[in-house]
C-alpha cells in the first residue's frame, strides 16, 4: 500500500531552506559504503542535505574537464550532490581509445573527488553501441572483429574496467539503450556476435565475478512511458530474474519535454520495483520548445512553469517509490548540457536547473522545495 506523506510544516520547511547550517547524513552503518565515515559540513538547505532525510542520494553527471578547474562548478557539484555520475570519462572510447591501453585519469579523479566529499559513484557505461574506440566500431552496428573477437573484446573490457574501480563505484549501467523505440533489439555489434540477445546475460555475470558488491543496473530512455520499450525491458528484466542473472536495478534516463504528456513514471517505477529491482532516475533533464528567432527564448510564456512541474513530478514519484534510490539530472548547468547540440537549439530550450552562468534556476527552487517537504516520504534502506 502506498504511503501517505506527512508534509513538514510550512515554518519548518521556510527555516530550512533559509538556513546555512552544517548537515551530516544521517543513513546506518552496512547501508551505505560511507555511512560509518564522518561528513564534511554542507548548507543544510542544499539538495543533498535535504534528501539525505530520506536516505534519497541527488545526484549529477559531472564534466571532468570542468571539475577541478571551473571554482563555481566544483564548488556546486560538491555542495549540493551526494552522488556523482561520470559523463564521459568512464565510457569505452574515452577509457581504451587504443586496444589494450588503459586511460583512467579523469575518471579516478571523478572518484578521488567523491570520496572526499562522501560523494557515492555512478558507473556509466560498460556496454552501449555509441561512444565505441574506433578499432572496436565507428557506428555500434558494424565491426571488422569477428563475432569471437567481439566477445572477448567485452569480456575483457568488463573485467578491466570494474576490477579498476572495484569498490569505488556504488552503481554501474552495466548495459545501456539495448532496445529501440519500437521495443526491438538494437542489431548491434553486440547483437550480432551473440546471434541474439544473450549478450546482456553475460555481461551482468561478467559485471558481478568482477566486483561482487556493486549494483549492476540496465539503463535506457522512454521507459518512463508505458509502450513497446518499457515493456520490452520488463519482459528482459523477468528473463534475467527467471536465470538467476544478477542485475539489481533499473535506470530510468529521464529525458522529458513539455512538447509531450507528462509519462506514468510513477506507476513504471512501482512495476519494476516489484520484480525486486532498485529502480533510479539516472540522467534527467526537462527541454521545451523556443521561438526560432531566439536562443532559450521559451514559445510560450507559461513553459518555464511547464518545465519546473514536469522536473517535480519526476523527483515526487521517486520520492513516492521506496525502491528508487537516486535522482540524478544529466548535469546541472545550461552551457554544459547535450540538449542544444542534439536538438539543434533553438529548437530546445534550457533543460537544466542552473543557468548558463551557473545560477540556480526555478527548477533548482521545485525541488529544493520538494525535499524539504517530504519528510513522510518512504525512507530508502
Amino acid at each position: 500500500m502506498r504511503r501517505p506523506w506527512l508534509p513538514l510544516a510550512v515554518a519548518t520547511a521556510t527555516a530550512l531552506l533559509g538556513g546555512q547550517l552544517a548537515f551530516a547524513g544521517s543513513a546506518t552503518a552496512g547501508s551505505d559504503p560511507v555511512a560509518a565515515k564522518p561528513s564534511p559540513a554542507y548548507p543544510a538547505d542544499s539538495l543533498r542535505a535535504l534528501a539525505a532525510r530520506v536516505g534519497l542520494r541527488i545526484g549529477t553527471a559531472v564534466n571532468a574537464d570542468e571539475l577541478g578547474t571551473n571554482e563555481k562548478y566544483t564548488q556546486i557539484t560538491a555542495e549540493q550532490f551526494s552522488s556523482v555520475t561520470a559523463e564521459n570519462a568512464m565510457k569505452w572510447a574515452e577509457v581504451e581509445a587504443v586496444r589494450g591501453t588503459y586511460t583512467w585519469e579523469k575518471a579516478d579523479q571523478l572518484v578521488a573527488f567523491a570520496e572526499k566529499n562522501r560523494q557515492l559513484v555512478r558507473g556509466h557505461t560498460l556496454l552501449w553501441h555509441n561512444q565505441l574506440p574506433a578499432w572496436l566500431s565507428t557506428d555500434g552496428y558494424t565491426t571488422t572483429l569477428s563475432n569471437d573477437e567481439v566477445k572477448a573484446a567485452l569480456k575483457e573490457h568488463i573485467f578491466a574496467q570494474m576490477r579498476h574501480f572495484k569498490g569505488d563505484i556504488w552503481q554501474w549501467d552495466v548495459v545501456n539503450e539495448a532496445f529501440d523505440d519500437n521495443g526491438q533489439p538494437r542489431q548491434t555489434i553486440w547483437y550480432k556476435a551473440w546471434g541474439g540477445t544473450g549478450y546482456i546475460a553475460d555481461a551482468f555475470r561478467w559485471a558481478h565475478q568482477a566486483d561482487p558488491r556493486a549494483l549492476l543496473f540496465y539503463n535506457d530512455y522512454n521507459l518512463e512511458f508505458t509502450g513497446p520499450k518499457s515493456n520490452a525491458v520488463y519482459e528482459l528484466v523477468k528473463s534475467l530474474k527467471a536465470q538467476r542473472v544478477p542485475i539489481h536495478g533499473v535506470g530510468f534516463q529521464g529525458h522529458l519535454s513539455t512538447q509531450y504528456g507528462y509519462p506514468d513514471l510513477q506507476s513504471n517505477l512501482e512495476r519494476f520495483a516489484a520484480l525486486g529491482q532498485k529502480v533510479a532516475l539516472t540522467e534527467v533533464d526537462v527541454r521545451t520548445l523556443t521561438k526560432p528567432d531566439a536562443v532559450n527564448v521559451p514559445v510560450d510564456a507559461l513553459a518555464p512553469y511547464a518545465q519546473e512541474s514536469y522536473w517535480s513530478r519526476s523527483l515526487k514519484a521517486c520520492l513516492a517509490v521506496r525502491a528508487c534510490i537516486s535522482f540524478t539530472p544529466w548535469g546541472f548547468g545550461d552551457s554544459y548540457s547535450w540538449v542544444p547540440g542534439w536538438f539543434s537549439d533553438p529548437q530546445a530550450g534550457a533543460a537544466l536547473i542552473y543557468d548558463e552562468q551557473l545560477n540556480p534556476k526555478g527548477q533548482y527552487h521545485v525541488l529544493q522545495q520538494d525535499l524539504a517537504l517530504a519528510a513522510g516520504a518512504p525512507h530508502r534502506g
